[in-house]
């Protein structure tokens, strides 16, 4: 099995999906803050590839989550 294979399920995807926009939602009133500003688009990008390819880093390594 390899490390990148898809790992949630339609409900995980959506849940990613969300806080991936809440994410990218929080860092426009921080832009004149570099460093959460870029940490919070960083986390929602990254958030959005794990909506889209259907796969979890936490579930990757291991850790069990609800969604």
């Amino acid at each position: 099995m390899s490390f990148f294979n898809p790992n949630i399920n339609t409900a995980g995807r959506v849940a990613r999906g969300l806080c991936g926009l809440l994410c990218l939602g929080s860092a426009y009133p921080l832009r004149e803050h570099t460093l959460p500003t870029v940490l919070l688009v960083g986390s929602g990008i990254f958030m959005f590839f794990e909506a889209a390819r259907g796969w979890c880093v936490a579930r990757a390594c291991g850790l069990k989550t609800p969604l």
